[in-house]
């Protein structure tokens, strides 16, 4: 038995009692961008850095002690702790990425207050009071129960949508079987714009492109919000449409990803993907790669990876895959308008995107210790 971190996500019931938690929200906005303030004057001025626990005793300072920020006691003392680690987190990443030594990331920022997504409630704050129904700051909630809450409940987190929706995310420690069946295969892919998914074996896996097919619906709400009056409760309502429209499209891409990783994840023990530079992708073909979801979808098969036991290596995108020959590895240009690969010096051939799959594949399986799995696998891809 191991023990595993799970977050379990739930809808709360529409309620007029919701409009605290929503007021919560919008504090944790306002205590968020006091500390993105008070951190850039500090180092305006003196160049220092505020640490954590600096701020966290600034917070409760104020709040204590000053009526000017009296309404921040709506919020829980380990809830404006929690905002001060989100904002010392960021800056760490951030700080970091300036170091070289982390992906990149800038420095938090501003945010609107009534878009403010989050908080979090640790040990106080909160009662889960068994089915659907918790108790959060002493006012009693439901919430819709699709399944069960599994595990000892560590943190308590209240979430809002574009929509203005509230969402309730229980993070639990449980205790799961290292039991894995084991299938001995494993699977390299290339993902491309053409076919979004091509693995070794020359399966294609095709996205429906969800954004693209609702394109007509998209521009005609922008249409109708862009006539509506500014500050008018139309215009907050044409918003809201907007925004629905783009949820729907965002949970449909949401759930193929989903679906297409647990088959994956259920048919390989290793699964071997490229690294892409997604911003460079976007600034040469634009709307097609946000659509297509790639970084989400890698995001989602390593989740589903860490549940079901599955091996994920990531392959350094610099390696020529799409240039160089699978079968005999000689390396010949390759532009992108050619979508077939003959090799001029053994004679392989196959659909360029199966090629770079086989060669991620072999540089993933050589990572991983596997060994050399390219004679195998071409001899049965030519069989």
């Amino acid at each position: 038995m191991i023990q595993v971190r799970r977050t379990f996500k739930y809808r709360l019931y529409h309620n007029r009692r919701n409009k605290r938690l929503q007021r919560c929200l919008d504090v944790a906005g306002l205590i968020w961008n006091h500390m993105v303030a008070l951190q850039r004057r500090t180092y305006r001025l003196s160049g220092c850095y505020i640490k954590r626990y600096e701020m966290q005793k600034h917070l409760a300072k104020l709040r204590r002690g000053s009526p000017r920020f009296a309404h921040w006691r709506l919020l829980g003392s380990q809830a404006v702790q929690e905002l001060a680690e989100r904002h010392d987190r960021g800056y760490q990443q951030f700080f970091a990425y300036k170091r070289g030594a982390g992906r990149r990331h800038g420095r938090p920022g501003y945010k609107k207050v009534k878009q403010y997504s989050s908080f979090t409630l640790k040990q106080a704050g909160w009662k889960y009071e068994g089915g659907n129904r918790i108790a959060i700051q002493g006012t009693t909630y439901k919430f819709s129960l699709s399944r069960p809450v599994e595990g000892e409940i560590k943190t308590v987190t209240i979430k809002r949508d574009s929509l203005g929706q509230l969402w309730i995310c229980f993070s639990t420690v449980m205790d799961a079987p290292n039991v894995r069946v084991s299938t001995g295969n494993s699977g390299g892919f290339d993902l491309g714009l053409r076919a979004f998914l091509t693995d070794h074996e020359g399966k294609e896996y095709h996205s429906p492109q969800f954004l693209r097919a609702e394109l007509n619906t998209i521009a005609r709400r922008n249409r109708e919000l862009a006539r509506k009056q500014r500050g008018s409760n139309n215009r907050r309502k044409a918003r809201w449409r907007l925004a629905k429209a783009h949820a729907r499209i965002a949970n449909k891409r949401r759930d193929a990803h989903w679906k297409l990783a647990h088959e994956l994840c259920g048919r390989f023990d290793t699964i071997c993907l490229e690294t892409l530079s997604i911003d460079g992708m976007k600034r040469m073909w634009g709307r097609k790669v946000s659509d297509l979801g790639m970084a989400e979808f890698v995001e989602i098969v390593q989740q589903v990876a860490e549940k079901t036991g599955t091996q994920i290596v990531r392959v350094d995108r610099w390696l020529p895959t799409s240039k160089e020959c699978a079968r005999c590895g000689a390396v010949q240009e390759m532009p992108l308008s050619e979508r077939h690969y003959d090799c001029p010096a053994c004679g392989w051939s196959c659909s360029r995107d199966q090629n770079a799959a086989l060669n991620v594949l072999a540089a993933g399986a050589s990572a991983a210790g596997l060994g050399d799995v390219r004679r195998p696998l071409l001899a049965a891809v030519s069989a």
